[in-house]
């Protein structure tokens, strides 16, 4: 069982922010809501660097290595969590996470973002049991793509793309959020400390010591967001499916109410093999879009999900109708 991570208290004046509460914590980082207060108390959002397994926090705030063995890997994120932030820092795109500022306190690291309203997509997804619209997963993952493409001319991937990652803001704007597995891509082949897989969303070649990761790799995980989006789960991890592939193909599964370029353009992006999947944003975004037009949405999903069911139980109301009659 992970031992419970000892938060900031809300209060608790950082530089140039005090603490409200607690958003969310991960592996690697705690996030808080917080006000600016050289700046009419304006509310951002800050993440701080602390690693559960390697540190812990002291009465004081600081936060430590918990033992002289963990002080190398303890350093080695903490200045990759800095690299982070400094990349985003110089990123400014509509769907790209905003982050305004960085410091060190407390022996560790905070990047400051701007705080918008909005919805989680897993959350959004949990609550709605996946079932997304067409209209919705386009939507979302054409403008999301925009953003990922102006990344991946910067020469960065992001290689932590999935449903906890993506804020959707008021007016169904997405912000592609969390940076921590940024890479740059002539480093690809390099191991990194601490290398995030997200089971499920991670392509194989993540999961693997020195794979090759490149544009394709973060197309897969678009690829398994949007299934989830529809499937309303997790698909079946990466490196299951390379040794025996268990999962059907979404257009033998959804080609009655989903359009026939979406689904072929998912499985296309989820090929287990990065050689055979689409290589860039742009062959990703052909695909989706081939052929594509209006008419070429199911003009009622839920009709057709009735009409699946009236046909598997037919025998069945026949059988209630005739008991009627007699009655």
């Amino acid at each position: 069982m992970s031992q419970k991570v000892k938060t900031l208290n809300a209060g608790t004046i950082v530089d140039n922010y005090q603490i409200q509460e607690v958003i969310g914590t991960g592996g690697f980082s705690v996030v808080y809501s917080a006000a600016e207060l050289e700046n009419s108390n304006q509310k951002v959002v800050i993440k701080e660097y602390m690693p559960r397994r390697l540190a812990m926090r002291e009465e004081s705030g600081n936060v430590v290595p918990k033992s002289e063995a963990d002080i190398a890997l303890f350093n080695q994120g903490r200045s990759l969590f800095l690299h982070e932030a400094r990349t985003l820092a110089n990123i400014k795109h509509e769907n790209i996470v905003d982050v305004n500022n960085f410091f060190s306190a407390h022996e560790t690291v905070y990047m400051v973002m701007g705080y918008t309203e909005g919805v989680n997509l897993r959350a959004y997804i949990r609550d709605h049991k996946g079932g997304m619209s067409e209209r919705f997963i386009r939507t979302i993952f054409s403008r999301l793509l925009e953003g990922l493409k102006h990344i991946h001319s910067m020469g960065i991937l992001h290689l932590d793309i999935k449903p906890s990652n993506i804020h959707i803001c008021r007016g169904g704007v997405p912000v592609l959020l969390d940076f921590g597995a940024v890479h740059q891509q002539h480093i690809s082949r390099q191991n990194k400390p601490g290398q995030v897989v997200s089971p499920g969303y991670s392509p194989y070649e993540q999961c693997q010591p020195g794979g090759y990761m490149g544009p394709w790799s973060d197309i897969y995980a678009i690829g398994t967001t949007m299934r989830a989006c529809i499937e309303g789960e997790s698909p079946i991890p990466a490196n299951q499916r390379m040794e025996h592939d268990k999962l059907k193909p979404m257009l033998s599964l959804y080609r009655k109410r989903y359009s026939e370029s979406l689904l072929t353009a998912i499985d296309w992006a989820m090929e287990p093999d990065p050689l055979l999947r689409a290589q860039s944003v742009d062959e990703f975004l052909n695909a989706l879009n081939d052929g594509y037009g209006e008419n070429d949405i199911p003009v009622d999903d839920s009709q057709d999900a009735f009409m699946e069911w009236v046909s598997d139980n037919l025998t069945k109301i026949r059988t209630a109708l005739s008991n009627f009659n007699k009655d």
